[in-house]
């Protein structure tokens, strides 16, 4: 019975965010509230809930609830990672795998783009820069620009990897931006823009060493904001 209501649940709060009713970075209803609304229990609750996260369609952060996260476009090639990403644990080993495979990707790009590449670059970046107000939009300039990056690198590999990660690789909190304490949400936003703009720089001056660097360091940078978080 318990399973079938969790099902049930899950799949009306699956609905909801991918219909777009509630949005990307949007906060779900409270336990409380879902409780009352579907006369389930509080496990039922957390099951619904934590089978959305398996699936990327939400993130919980201890304390503040859950939040919905961009649901995949449903492509062949733009699927969810083999491995989910449900944790922070598991956003962290995320985290390492693309300093391994972004680095490089930056890298060459700086070598191998051509223009057409760049301007993809700074369109995403500028895209980026004026989404400060907008968690949605954030996330996916945020992609956007970490998808052209590599695909000037030249090698379709990289752009088939960050491809079928999906925009739920992308690190930086999806409600952070507007959530919280604003004064940290806005320093947090305009750091990350700083930091793409330095792996932009490096791409357009052809230099491939401070593009590889400017690029660990955004995500290591992006790694330690998450590190801080969970304490």
């Amino acid at each position: 019975m318990s399973r079938n209501l969790t099902a049930d649940l899950a799949a009306d709060l699956r609905t909801r965010i991918v219909d777009g009713v509630i949005q990307p970075g949007e906060k779900l209803p409270s336990e409380n509230t879902l409780i009352g609304e579907f006369g389930v229990s509080r496990t039922v609750v957390r099951a619904a809930l934590t089978r959305l996260q398996a699936e990327g369609l939400v993130e919980t952060e201890r304390g503040r609830g859950s939040f919905a996260l961009t649901p995949p476009t449903g492509s062949p090639t733009s699927g969810q990672p083999t491995r989910a990403v449900v944790t922070a644990e598991d956003r962290l080993h995320l985290l390492e795998f693309r300093m391994g495979v972004e680095t490089e990707a930056a890298a060459l790009a700086a070598g191998k783009r051509t223009e057409r590449q760049l301007n993809a670059i700074r369109q995403a970046l500028a895209e980026f820069t004026d989404s400060g107000e907008h968690p949605a939009h954030a996330m996916k300039a945020d992609f956007e620009f970490h998808k052209a990056v590599a695909a000037a690198s030249g090698n379709p590999f990289y752009s088939d990897c960050l491809t079928s990660l999906g925009q739920t690789m992308i690190a930086m909190p999806r409600t952070r931006l507007l959530t919280g304490v604003e004064h940290y949400a806005r320093d947090h936003f305009e750091q990350v823009v700083h930091e793409h703009g330095s792996i932009f720089a490096a791409i357009t001056d052809g230099d491939g060493a401070a593009a590889s660097a400017a690029m660990r360091n955004h995500l290591a940078n992006s790694r330690r904001r998450l590190k801080a978080r969970r304490e």
